[in-house]
């Protein structure tokens, strides 16, 4: 299985992210910012990092790369995406997930383990775990306060699009412990912590990140 990763000028985990493709047992192809062209990928990752210096706001401007034109109408069209992070926050500026990332409540740059727990497994991406599975997997954000307002919120609860919170002291003051949600299909999820940081013990503290990335590898042979 192809699956796309997208480099944005300033992008910083697009390789560990094409690893983790690697490592689930997919193909990892490089995508390019300036290149409106997804190469036939069968599912896209939008890598953590500070695309275009996080200027205007994080992912202000990602959204606009001729990359993201395509991208929109795929994932509209059903295509996987997976947004990690920074690629969390082009997503919800993107219109393709709702709500926004804004500054940590705390004000400080965060960087630990985190503690996960699994709330919805219908998704392209989490298939391969079980609800109310406990997770640990790498959190590193400045901005990774999820809001939206009380009616989406409450939207999302009511049609299990929570498709993580955390576990213990809430590390950003995201609403209602929000660590990712995904789109009513269930292609689009967006996640503030790190997967592709779990996915092999020698450079992480678990292997439970690799869940995300088999699970597209399944959803993509079922679809």
């Amino acid at each position: 299985m192809r699956i796309g990763v997208i480099t944005f000028p300033g992008s910083l985990d697009d390789a560990d992210a094409a690893r983790a493709v690697r490592i689930a047992g997919g193909e990892p192809v490089a995508l390019w910012h300036g290149d409106a062209d997804l190469k036939a990928v069968d599912a896209v990752v939008l890598p953590g990092g500070f695309s275009y210096g996080d200027y205007l706001r994080c992912g202000a401007i990602a959204r606009f790369a001729p990359v993201m034109s395509k991208l929109v109408d795929a994932a509209n069209g059903g295509l996987p995406v997976l947004g990690i992070c920074n690629g969390f926050q082009v997503l919800c500026e993107s219109h393709l997930l709702p709500g926004a990332l804004t500054r940590n409540d705390h004000l400080h740059f965060i960087c630990r383990d985190q503690a996960l727990v699994i709330q919805d497994t219908t998704s392209a991406w989490t298939n391969s775990y079980s609800q109310g599975q406990e997770i640990v997997v790498p959190l590193k954000n400045g901005e990774g306060c999820f809001v939206a307002d009380e009616r989406t919120l409450d939207e999302l609860e009511a049609e299990g699009r929570v498709i993580a919170r955390y576990i213990g002291q809430n590390p950003n003051g995201s609403r209602r412990e929000i660590a990712g949600i995904r789109n009513a299909r269930g292609n689009v999820v967006g996640l503030m912590p790190h997967p592709e940081h779990a996915v092999d013990l020698l450079t992480g503290p678990t292997l439970d990140g690799l869940g995300f990335f088999t699970s597209v590898l399944t959803s993509v042979v079922n679809a």
